[in-house]
């Protein structure tokens, strides 16, 4: 028989092209917020177009369905669920784990990004090797500027701020400087330390550093990679013409040991950037506002409703001292 009885060989199907390597990976860190983190992500993959990106989503143990929601809206999007809270440190470094590509960023589940501010934060990073790390505008749902870029807090301000003294005679001098009330926040500008809800690092750097510092738990993270980017001679720049929608708050707001969370971080804070004398000037100031808030809930509670107010601050007290 010859050998044109036998159907020709089917031709092999073309290898399917591979796959585009992300330019940018998008950690978005999730705890109850399962309307605005849909937002979120319809924002992010709205930015597609041009800029090659990989999403990562760590739940935080949601209780609202968050994370079904993302697997079962969003396929693409790489997800982690833990099974308890991890605290926002460590949910970040979670996902900075699972991502590739060479830039890094960070962003709030609580945020909208605005059409092309991922691709004009990217530019930044690209053209100008001297920063280590970039930040959007941040806008209220209103349109107004969310004014939050701070320089890095002093000493001073460890103890002014928040106290009696400020409320006496009103904020210091460097309390005001620590705030950046200098600055509109409507031009660009290197600034010392943009909000963490949505940043833009270098993936290389943040490696190096270690990502964030898990001892700060919740708060002051974001000050302290800052900081590590300072001390690498680097610099952070605040980018205008990128906007990004944030709805203040709305996860953080959730948790029920704000106060004493805060308070212990802070002090965490100043011991690793001023030793143990920012410790001790941190816990002179609890210890004082401490004072000043019982003798308000004295003035205002009685009964019951005293000795509740009592403990409570007691717990807060007791946390920041130990911390």
């Amino acid at each position: 028989m010859s050998d044109a009885a036998f159907p020709a060989a089917a031709a092999a199907p073309p290898a399917p092209p591979a796959a585009t390597p992300p330019e940018l990976s998008v950690v978005i860190l999730s705890w109850n917020t399962k309307a605005l983190l849909e937002r979120c992500l319809a924002s992010v993959v709205g930015q597609e177009h041009g800029l090659a990106l990989q999403v990562i989503v760590v739940d935080n143990a949601s209780r609202d369905g968050s994370a079904d929601l993302v697997a079962e809206r969003f396929p693409s999007v790489i997800l982690k669920r833990n099974g308890v809270n991890e605290g926002y440190a460590r949910g970040n470094n979670q996902g900075a784990a699972l991502a590739t590509a060479p830039l890094l960023l960070l962003l709030n589940s609580d945020t909208e990004v605005r059409p092309g501010a991922l691709a004009k934060l990217v530019a930044v990073l690209r053209r100008f090797p001297e920063y280590g790390a970039a930040a959007p505008q941040l806008v209220n749902p209103d349109g107004s500027i969310q004014k939050n870029c701070m320089r890095f807090p002093t000493l001073a301000d460890g103890f002014w701020f928040d106290s009696w003294f400020e409320r006496r005679w009103g904020r210091s001098a460097s309390v005001k400087r620590w705030f950046m009330e200098d600055f509109d926040h409507a031009g660009d500008a290197d600034v010392d330390q943009p909000p963490g809800a949505c940043l833009l690092v270098r993936k290389s750097l943040w490696d190096a550093i270690g990502g964030f510092d898990e001892r700060l738990w919740l708060f002051y993270n974001d000050v302290e990679l800052c900081q590590q980017l300072r001390d690498r001679g680097l610099k952070v720049r605040y980018v205008v013409d990128a906007k990004v929608l944030h709805h203040l708050g709305k996860s953080t707001a959730q948790y029920r040991d704000f106060a004493g969370e805060w308070i212990c971080n802070r002090i965490r804070y100043y011991r690793i950037r001023h030793g143990a004398r920012g410790a001790f000037v941190l816990k002179s100031w609890l210890l004082l506002r401490a004072l000043e808030e019982a003798a308000r809930t004295w003035r205002h509670h009685h009964g019951p409703a005293l000795t509740a107010a009592w403990r409570d601050l007691w717990r807060i007290v007791r946390r920041g001292l130990r911390c």
